[in-house]
């Protein structure tokens, strides 16, 4: 993956800001025993979760994630992940037909060819999904700056 360290980085504030800030988090990997499991830079950080095993490119076409987005009950759905251009971006272009508010945190998606990211971002703003940052979308949710949550989030950002 291009810039790994920092996307490993950019995962684990991103969900740990969403617990902070209460926004359910839906752990996802593709072929576990075929491509390995979650990097411990992120899956340390999901504690209590179990990750749900998929060999769809598109969460949307998973039924166990299907299930839990069907409990969570969200009108948006802020994506991370690999790659991109693929698992990514069918998963945002399947939940927009579904009429989700869609947006990827840019910095919290990679690829193995840095253009191919270029590619899948564009392809996933032409599609209606939006794009965003990791603390653009957590200062967003948390919405005022002052309270504990918005200490804990500037510490967790810096």
């Amino acid at each position: 993956m291009q810039n790994a360290e920092a996307l490993f980085q950019n995962m684990a504030i991103l969900i740990q800001g969403a617990c902070l800030l209460d926004v359910p988090v839906i752990w996802m990997e593709q072929l576990p025993e075929k491509l390995g499991t979650t990097v411990d830079e992120v899956s340390t950080h999901l504690k209590g979760l179990k990750p749900i095993e998929k060999d769809v490119f598109s969460c949307g076409k998973n039924d166990e994630f299907n299930a839990r987005l069907s409990e969570i009950n969200p009108d948006n759905v802020v994506l991370s992940g690999i790659e991109t251009h693929i698992c990514v971006y069918q998963t945002a272009v399947d939940l927009l037909k579904r009429n989700f508010n869609v947006e990827v945190a840019a910095d919290a998606t990679s690829t193995r060819l840095g253009h191919n990211k270029e590619i899948g971002l564009e392809k996933i703003r032409r599609a209606g999904g939006e794009i965003t940052s990791v603390e653009t979308f957590l200062f967003e949710i948390q919405g005022i700056a002052k309270g504990e949550k918005f200490r804990e989030l500037v510490k967790l950002v810096k």
